[in-house]
């Protein structure tokens, strides 16, 4: 028997949830375990793919100094009473791609995923991390009939993390030190904010030429593409983890943080019924808050840009479906 699945997990031990066991949903799942965070089931559609790696992380119990359940699974029954659904089901992209060449293939898969997820966890909160990624949170929320609270993309902390690395490489300085803000879609539309990016407090306009934060904007807009081309086969996994993890851990802890991430707006940037990459407070109730950043008239155009691609897809990705809403 290669999983823990016949053991219970305590019931004042938070669950975590997480759809797909690829290379991004199986590293979350170490993340989430090593940072003691709650308890975790990775499922997937592959037989024995799950188990095996929920053995391979329960085996590193010991060595982490954890303990933490994980259990791997094809079936849906035991994602029940999660506290927190991750979906990152789907194809990743191939050198050449973007995320929206991914559209057709992940549609149905995540709104599959979705469907069956609230039906064994109907109080979950769900974050969609599943290229392309604004799109198919729109889909979980149409399947799953959710608030806006309860349901978010991961998209802006990623973003934001790649703006930040590369501005700490060009100016030698400690990531630590630097505090960046991406909005919008994630894709080539996404938009780097650097009016809103600091260096302990310093705005990088006073550390850097214009030409400068161009380049490293552009390279920002291009992160997830420059890896995708290195590897061919695959995308970035590490970092994408790593996003997601801080969201589940702000949400778990209720530490009310200021993040951006991929949220339903009703009226806010005079923009409706699309999720778009922009700073929300989370804790424990999911988005406590969607914050309205003062933009200048450019960036506001380059927002509203940014949202007519996602709205867009919606429309193909209903045709490909045969939506009714």
């Amino acid at each position: 028997m290669l999983s823990d699945s016949s053991s219970p997990i305590l019931c004042h031990s938070p669950r975590v949830s997480i759809i797909g066991a690829g290379r991004v949903g199986s590293t979350l799942a170490q993340r989430i375990v090593e940072k003691n965070l709650a308890d975790v089931v990775l499922l997937d559609i592959i037989p024995k793919m799950p188990q095996a790696i929920a053995l391979d992380l329960m085996e590193a119990r010991a060595l982490e100094n954890h303990t933490r359940r994980i259990i791997g699974t094809n079936d849906y029954a035991d994602i029940y009473g999660s506290e927190i659904v991750v979906i990152a089901a789907g194809f990743p992209r191939k050198a050449g791609m973007s995320r929206d060449d991914l559209l057709q293939k992940n549609a149905e898969i995540v709104r599959e995923a979705a469907t069956n997820a609230i039906t064994h966890s109907p109080q979950a909160i769900f974050i969609v991390v599943t290229n392309p990624l604004d799109v198919m949170t729109y889909l979980v929320w149409q399947a799953t009939s959710l608030s806006r609270d309860r349901i978010m993309g991961m998209a802006g902390v990623l973003d934001s993390a790649r703006f930040e690395t590369y501005i700490a490489m060009e100016l030698g300085v400690s990531p630590q030190d630097v505090s960046a803000m991406v909005l919008g879609s994630h894709g080539d539309s996404m938009l780097p904010l650097p009016r809103y990016s600091t260096v302990n407090g310093i705005p990088i306009t006073e550390l850097m030429n214009a030409e400068t934060i161009e380049r490293l904007v552009n390279r920002t807009r291009k992160g997830g593409t420059e890896i995708v081309d290195s590897i061919q086969t695959g995308g970035a996994f590490f970092a994408p983890a790593s996003a997601t993890c801080m969201m589940i851990e702000t949400i778990l802890r209720n530490h009310s943080r200021m993040l951006p991430v991929s949220a339903l707006l009703q009226g806010e940037y005079g923009l409706n019924d699309l999720f778009i990459g922009v700073p929300c407070r989370l804790g424990c109730g999911g988005i406590e808050k969607v914050i309205e950043l003062n933009l200048t008239d450019t960036e506001l155009d380059t927002l509203r840009i940014s949202a007519t691609s996602v709205r867009h897809n919606i429309d193909k990705v209903k045709d490909i479906l045969n939506f009714v809403q």
